[in-house]
């Protein structure tokens, strides 16, 4: 299992300010995506039909990320696709 993030696990650099929220937004949201994709993959979830909305949430409690809405939800299952 995953643990908890650390309070300031890296130093982080500014976003270059003048972009669109919407981006910000959209770069957020693919981080918390790709958090909770590894979460996942470390619990042994490793296909996107086993990763429902309330597996991922429950995920993000256990590892201290605020709850994911619907839509990172179906980026994080877009993160687990398998070519099989």
């Amino acid at each position: 299992m995953t643990k908890p993030l650390p309070a300031h696990p890296l130093p982080r650099k500014p976003l270059p300010a003048g972009w669109p929220r919407e981006r910000y937004e959209s770069h957020n949201r693919r981080l918390k995506a790709m958090r909770l994709a590894i979460a996942l993959l470390d619990t042994g979830v490793y296909r996107p039909a086993q990763a429902h909305n309330h597996k991922i949430r429950t995920t993000a409690a256990q590892i201290g990320v605020h709850p994911p809405s619907d839509t990172t939800c179906r980026l994080v299952r877009a993160l687990l696709y398998d070519n099989c």
